[in-house]
């Protein structure tokens, strides 16, 4: 469970991993703080995503998590969840922020380049994602996410996300950058890896050597 005053310094976002169960996402909400947890399609058909966000949900908000449906806004309404993540153009995140404008939140991702980043932040969406789902599979993040990552954290005040690596000792160089969120995947849901300990050991990382944030 989650404390009622969240830490001021980078925080987890969870990303559920394809073909992973119910069961073993909710185990690592039992490792300390997480403020998010993002769910991708990861190739199911409507209904199975339907039935597994259906699953997952309630457990997450339970435990104090927000969860955002990747993708599909309709599923997002269907299941109550807290946000949609969407990968669009400018034009197409406006109208999304507008028509979920508090309902929803809405997160943004894609943005692969300084001037993309700018760009959508420019439609003032929640956060924005540096990263790409399912491609946290070296040990390190990728240089190009934490440059970004550090460049927006010192810029703008939108929050930004960044894809953490595969090893959970790369929490640490995500947070260095300052961003506000470091998302992490492969490195709690692997095979072989007890997530509720994956969390908390990252959790007790960034207690210990994340940068914390001005009030």
């Amino acid at each position: 469970m989650n404390d009622a005053t969240p830490p001021n310094r980078c925080r987890i976002v969870l990303i559920a991993p394809k073909d992973a169960p119910a069961e073993r996402i909710a185990a690592a909400f039992e490792g300390g703080d997480v403020a998010s947890l993002i769910l991708p399609e990861n190739g199911m058909d409507e209904a199975s995503f339907q039935a597994f966000a259906e699953q997952i949900v309630p457990l997450a908000q339970a435990a104090g998590i927000a969860v955002i449906i990747a993708g599909d806004s309709r599923i997002a309404g269907r299941v109550q969840a807290d946000g949609i993540h969407v990968e669009v153009s400018k034009g197409e995140l406006a109208e999304t922020i507008e028509h979920f404008q508090g309902k929803m939140m809405v997160g943004a991702g894609g943005a692969k380049t300084r001037d993309d980043a700018l760009e959508l932040g420019e439609a003032r969406p929640d956060y924005i994602f540096f990263g790409r789902f399912g491609y946290d599979n070296k040990p390190e993040p990728h240089p190009r996410n934490l440059s970004l990552g550090q460049w927006w954290a010192d810029m703008i005040q939108i929050p930004c996300i960044v894809m953490a690596g595969s090893e959970i000792a790369s929490v640490e160089t995500v947070a260095v950058t300052g961003a506000e969120f470091v998302a992490l995947s492969s490195a709690v849901f692997a095979d072989g890896i007890d997530p509720k300990a994956a969390v908390a050991t990252a959790n007790a990382m960034l207690d210990e050597t994340a940068p914390r944030f001005e009030d």
